[in-house]
């Protein structure tokens, strides 16, 4: 709060802020860059703004700083008398503290938080002296809205649910790939079909991985393979392009699947290990910046018990003894361990 105060009070004695009747507004014409974020003229912002002429208000877009408090209602004691903070400024104000005064490199938000908010932060922060002649921020990002069955998620419609209602069902990691797959700023349509997609696409990731680990266990020598790392190497640059095109989350996330595509295929006769490690490092540098597979290894180890019964089951199969074989299968499923036969030797996962 005594952050808050102090902002105000330099606004005010910079000549953009006056008092009425124990508020304070923002003059927001005297600032030249008014309207530069939502790039509309004054006239439409003046016409568009949420805040009635209050009298004594010198002019309709001007915003409120500092509250005059009303009966009932929390307040503070200021040098105008008690109140509370206006809606922007503990925005400016927590930046300006734990930020510093030299403008910041990134501010996000909803697309509806461009006009007023956003717009009278810039304002404010500004014209208290905070930035040093830098500008408030100097890249904005502004997602679009979560729509559910293609209408807009409010609770007025009952079609509000929580991150945490959707992951006690599918899990986290579901839910960001449906959040990736989307350019930032566009709309995400939330269904039942889409969140069991996602769930499907992250399995389909796991389980490259997890064939990838596989063949390098088993490779035979470590030779390279320049035409199949020069494949990985163009997703990874498909890869950086992309992210480098406004965040375009959506198309990096599509060179990891053709990634994904690229290895599956490769690795479905025996390689050397270089060129299988190459692969892995690309693979695991390209999720990371996603920000995805991140439970990698939480399946565990298999205990010496259902080892030796792999082992078991291995030399049954070289004997033709497929009766027995089929049978330490089964028990194998039995336990939630699932096996499958590939050229490279048997590979399990957890049902």
């Amino acid at each position: 709060m005594e952050e808050i105060i102090r902002t105000v009070q330099e606004i005010i004695d910079n000549g953009y802020g006056y008092v009425v009747d124990g508020s304070v507004y923002f003059r927001s014409r005297r600032f030249a860059g008014y309207g530069k974020l939502s790039q509309q003229p004054l006239e439409e912002l003046d016409a568009g703004n949420r805040i009635e002429l209050t009298e004594g208000k010198e002019d309709g877009l001007d915003f409120v700083l500092w509250k005059a408090a009303k009966p009932g209602e929390p307040s503070w004691e200021s040098p105008w008398g008690q109140g509370r903070p206006g809606w922007h400024i503990e925005c400016t104000a927590m930046i300006r503290k734990h930020l510093g005064r030299q403008g910041i490199d990134i501010h996000c938000g909803g697309q509806d938080l461009i006009f007023p908010h956003h717009e009278n932060e810039i304002a404010q922060g500004e014209c208290c002296g905070g930035t040093g002649g830098n500008p408030y921020a100097r890249y904005w990002m502004h997602n679009g809205f979560i729509n559910v069955d293609s209408r807009k998620m409010s609770k007025s419609l009952g079609n509000f649910f929580t991150v945490r209602d959707v992951a006690e069902k599918y899990g986290y990691e579901p839910i960001k790939l449906m959040m990736i797959q989307a350019h930032y700023r566009s709309p995400i349509n939330y269904t039942t079909e889409v969140i069991e997609q996602c769930r499907a696409g992250m399995e389909r990731l796991y389980t490259c991985r997890d064939n990838l680990d596989f063949a390098i266990e088993r490779a035979e020598d470590a030779a390279g393979d320049q035409d199949f790392a020069a494949r990985v190497e163009a997703r990874r640059q498909q890869f950086i392009q992309a992210m480098e095109d406004d965040l375009n989350t959506a198309d990096g996330l599509a060179a990891v699947y053709e990634l994904a595509r690229d290895i599956n295929s490769y690795i479905a006769q025996p390689r050397g290990r270089a060129a299988l490690e190459g692969a892995a490092k690309v693979f695991d540098e390209l999720c990371g910046v996603l920000g995805i597979l991140y439970n990698r290894g939480a399946k565990g180890g298999l205990d010496e018990e259902i080892e030796a019964i792999i082992a078991q089951r291995q030399q049954a199969r070289k004997e033709k003894n497929f009766a027995l074989a089929d049978k330490l299968r089964d028990d194998l499923k039995a336990r939630g361990i699932l096996l499958e036969d590939t050229p490279q030797g048997v590979k399990w996962h957890r049902a």
